[in-house]
């Protein structure tokens, strides 16, 4: 969608480069200011919007906005009216950025009550804005942003929240640093092939134990509306730029739905940061009140073992963490990260729940005792049912590893596991990660994924072929494509070396003739 809107474009490249010239530099602390503000407009478009269909359908309705305010560390009280972006988006710049510090983000920070996540994560929040000309400023294009979302929504057909949702996605897409510990955004399109793989249900439990900014989470959402449109309106689905199948939400988010989607997702997280961000983006996308948290699914203090239909991750690679604060039901014999949460998510896995998680290649070979037990556990003790490489520019411009996807279901039984060889994602490999023409390998995983035969897949020079399940105990366990695939070397036959000394004499002779002339003919 915005690839096709220059207009949003501009104004998302404005935003950010008016809040760095403004002073604040840091990409995940302009993300979040723009985020709060974004998230004011959005509270009173909706809060208005609700007012006038309880107005029209003549229900009673008590908006959020409704009675009064008391400003924390005051005796003051003020009327929650004023506290809408509405109403102090006309104040004079010096006013309107002290009544948005003190009052109108306060109110913001409490709004989900004592015990939501949302309220629990906003409690350390606070809002920086240097100076009052660039509140004005960003209010001013968020407003613009916000007015090419309804035309385009008017003119194209697609629904506000789609938009505004794709809107806030893109602004996510611009924290273009990698994080601490390995941590870094998991490429949209990725996140789409997963949950194609995993098809997650309306009902089932769905979580990601390290999920940053919601990404996965909100994949699985927006897998299972689609599923819903596809089932009840095919004819309204549209393929996006990678080719995968997309329903707009509003066809088919009933109250009904909503209230199942609302108990559906949980995320979990150890920067606070990124819980708040996570948080606002599934607020964002229609989720009122979703279940993201502030923890260390590693630790002690995490008990969700056996709680979730499908996990879908990419947890931290690279990092360790302190003997003594791992948690009494991981028994992997290391501090490894990447080795602890593989397990964490088979253990959060109810029995026939499934997962797809990326890992680091080195987790698919690594001969140290703790990486084959991990391998071991997912093969005996699960159905691995699939293994896809992907390329290793995946994660550029953060990081140049190369990764792969296991797709496992906890309880199952390995007979076989299906291998892929993922050579390219529809995407240039480089640091700037342009889009090419078609969808690379992404559809025709997916598509034999869907149809494997293991009877038929069993041609190991194609991208795609079944191991047996003796064949990877035999190998410790061992799943790297490369232990398995074979290629093929074209013979290449090399004249004989007595027919190019010929062929140099002959060149040399016409060099010296040609020499031979050019001094007879000056002299």
């Amino acid at each position: 969608m915005l690839q096709s809107n220059p207009v949003l474009k501009s104004l998302i490249d404005k935003l950010w480069n008016n809040f760095w010239s403004g002073g604040i530099s840091n990409p995940l602390t302009a993300i979040e200011q723009i985020t709060y503000l974004i998230f004011m407009k959005r509270l009173d478009d909706l809060e208005a919007k609700r007012e006038r269909d309880a107005e029209f359908t003549g229900e009673k309705y008590s908006s959020r906005f409704s009675g009064k305010f008391k400003v924390p560390g005051s005796t003051e009280t003020v009327p929650k009216e004023k506290l809408r972006w509405s109403q102090f988006r006309r104040m004079p710049a010096d006013q309107m950025l002290l009544h948005v510090q003190t009052k109108v983000f306060p109110f913001l920070k409490e709004l989900n009550g004592g015990v939501s996540p949302f309220t629990k994560s906003m409690a350390n929040a606070v809002f920086i804005m240097p100076k009052p000309s660039l509140l004005v400023e960003a209010i001013n294009i968020i407003e613009q942003i916000f007015a090419e979302i309804e035309k385009d929504a008017t003119e194209c057909g697609q629904a506000f929240q789609d938009i505004q949702g794709d809107v806030y996605e893109m602004l996510l897409s611009e924290i273009a640093s990698a994080g601490k510990n390995g941590q870094f955004r998991t490429p949209r399109h990725i996140i789409k092939l997963m949950a194609e793989l995993v098809a997650p249900q309306l009902g089932q439990r769905i979580a990601d134990p390290a999920c940053g900014t919601g990404g996965f989470l909100l994949g699985a959402y927006q897998y299972i509306l689609t599923d819903l449109v596809r089932k009840k309106s095919p004819k309204k689905l549209i393929k996006d730029e990678d080719g995968f199948e997309r329903g707009t939400m509003s066809a088919v988010l009933t109250e009904k739905v909503k209230k199942i989607l609302d108990d559906s997702l949980y995320g979990y997280d150890v920067d606070t940061t990124m819980v708040r961000l996570g948080l606002m983006n599934l607020m964002m996308h229609g989720i009122d009140n979703p279940h993201i948290d502030y923890k260390d699914t590693l630790s002690k203090s995490f008990n969700e073992d056996g709680h979730y239909d499908v996990i879908m991750a990419n947890p931290p690679f690279t990092g360790n963490i302190d003997k003594g604060d791992i948690n009494e039901g991981l028994k992997l014999p290391t501090t490894k990260t990447e080795l602890l949460f593989t397990e964490r998510i088979f253990n959060m896995l109810k029995m026939g729940g499934t997962a797809a998680v990326i890992v680091p290649q080195g987790v698919l070979f690594g001969s140290g005792k703790a990486f084959v037990q991990a391998r071991k556990k997912i093969v005996e003790e699960a159905e691995l049912k699939a293994v896809i490489t992907l390329p290793s520019g995946v994660f550029k411009p953060y990081a140049g590893v190369s990764t792969s996807i296991l797709i496992f279901t906890k309880g199952g039984e390995t007979k076989h596991t299906w291998f892929y060889d993922l050579q390219s994602d529809g995407y240039s490999l480089d640091d700037k990660r342009n889009k090419l023409e078609g969808y690379g390998d992404l559809q025709d995983v997916v598509e034999r994924y869907k149809k494997r035969d293991v009877k038929k897949d069993k041609d190991r020079t194609q991208k795609w072929f079944f191991v047996p399940k003796q064949e990877i105990v035999a190998n410790n366990f061992d799943l790297s494509l490369g232990k398995y695939k074979t290629e093929i070397h074209e013979e290449v036959t090399y004249r004989e070396p007595s027919q190019i000394i010929a062929e140099l004499r002959k060149i040399e002779d016409v060099i010296l003739n040609g020499l031979s002339a050019i001094e007879h003919n000056y002299k």
